[in-house]
């Protein structure tokens, strides 16, 4: 009688090698999702710092005043953030992969406390994006049209770096 099929060794190996090129290609999935958020938030943080430019060069819808980029109590809550960077596309203020945001009304924009350059940064998860208004002296501008520049600070998640956006007025 003649022998058909494959020893149980000819199947060890195959199950063997697809199995490290099923793990091989999961790993280099993620990778490549993981890159491609930080590309988002790259883009994200771009837009923002440019609608913080038009606002800096035209003001908003309700205001006169140029010359100034919005304080940290302007932009306290989504609606507001839309108002001063004037039809911004809502996505952009929320970063890839966040976790569930508590209500229509919360971005991953959140709002330096500090005028320190490591203190914002170091809050900054991959998850949020940090905006920190300054004054001309270096002191962070939490009231008033006094804000002369801006940081803007990301993480990205392949890397764990904290990226920081400045204003084109330093």
């Amino acid at each position: 009688m003649k022998r058909r099929g494959f020893t149980i060794v000819e199947l060890i190996i195959v199950i063997t090698i697809m199995g490290t090129l099923l793990i091989l290609g999961v790993v280099n999935l993620r990778g490549s999702q993981a890159n491609s958020r930080d590309a988002e938030r790259r883009t994200d943080i771009e837009t923002i710092a440019t609608h913080l430019e038009t606002f800096y060069t035209s003001g908003n819808d309700s205001s006169t005043s140029v010359g100034t980029y919005p304080s940290t109590s302007v932009m306290t809550v989504m609606t507001a953030q839309q108002t001063a960077l004037r039809d911004i596309d809502p996505n952009s203020l929320i970063a890839p992969g966040a976790p569930s945001l508590p209500s229509l009304s919360t971005t991953s924009l959140a709002i330096a406390t500090t005028a320190g350059a490591q203190t914002p940064g170091s809050s900054t998860s991959q998850y949020q994006y940090i905006y920190q208004p300054l004054r001309q002296d270096g002191s962070l501008c939490d009231t008033g049209l006094s804000c002369q520049k801006f940081n803007l600070y990301y993480m990205t998640e392949v890397d764990g770096i904290v990226h920081m956006v400045m204003s084109k007025n330093q």
